[in-house]
């Protein structure tokens, strides 16, 4: 049953252009890393690294926080129209399964955002001719990295879609998470403890940098994780409380 959950919800995003959504992040900033004047600049570093700079600001700090509340925004569109969530909840599941499996739904599609990423990197890195080996085990660690630390955004935004019937509300609540983040990156002290400033930590790639994600093990278990669980405990028990 929950396998049928998911496929109806992804049935449901189909219908919404999805892949639009999907490809415009990463094609932007291919643009910013195959275009950008500066890369002829940066002699002396490894051009990678400096690629994965130019190319992690605006896509870790701006686009991959705003696509979950999108995502989740179109996920939750067709119920609260028509009646929809009477019709989810005449369906012989539980409103935990429900809720788990847009959740679910919502991380793969961010996966997959992820994953072209990393591939719109490499075609950016061949663009501008790059000599040295692509670091497969670093873009590895940034892509399964970033995607982790936007758990706790999905959670947040899926219980603010699930709440409020207005997509405009929803999405306004991530801008207004999401842009102290370019602020909260320059702060050593309130920085690494800001969710929505994890997954450019997380991407955030040096050649000198080494452990889990590029950032300490607990910051992961404390900021992303106490996060992700709070944030998804409290969207839970707030969707098994809605009236329909």
């Amino acid at each position: 049953m929950f396998v049928s959950l998911l496929e109806s919800e992804w049935y449901k995003l189909r219908r919404n252009n999805i892949y639009t959504l999907l490809i415009i992040g990463p094609l932007l900033t291919l643009f910013i890393g195959a275009m950008n004047p500066m890369m002829s600049e940066m002699e002396g570093f490894n051009p990678w690294y400096s690629l994965f700079l130019f190319m992690n600001l605006p896509y870790a700090l701006l686009f991959l926080p705003l696509i979950t509340g999108v995502l989740a925004g179109i996920i939750c569109r067709y119920e609260h129209q028509a009646g929809g969530w009477k019709q989810l909840a005449a369906l012989p599941v539980t409103r935990s399964q429900i809720y788990v499996a847009k959740f679910v739904l919502i991380a793969i599609l961010v996966l997959v955002i992820q994953l072209m990423y990393g591939v719109v990197v490499y075609v950016a890195g061949m663009v501008n001719g790059f000599e040295e080996g692509f670091p497969f085990l670093v873009i590895s660690k940034f892509i399964f990295g970033g995607w982790i630390a936007t758990f706790p955004m999905i959670a947040l935004q899926l219980w603010a879609a699930m709440h409020w019937r207005s997509f405009a509300v929803a999405f306004t609540l991530n801008v207004i998470f999401t842009l102290p983040g370019i602020l909260a990156i320059n702060s050593e002290r309130f920085g690494p403890y800001y969710p929505w400033a994890q997954p450019f930590f997380m991407m955030y790639a040096e050649e000198n940098m080494a452990g889990i994600f590029f950032v300490p093990i607990s910051q992961v278990l404390l900021v992303t994780g106490g996060s992700f669980i709070v944030f998804l405990l409290l969207g839970l028990l707030s969707f098994k409380r809605k009236a329909i």
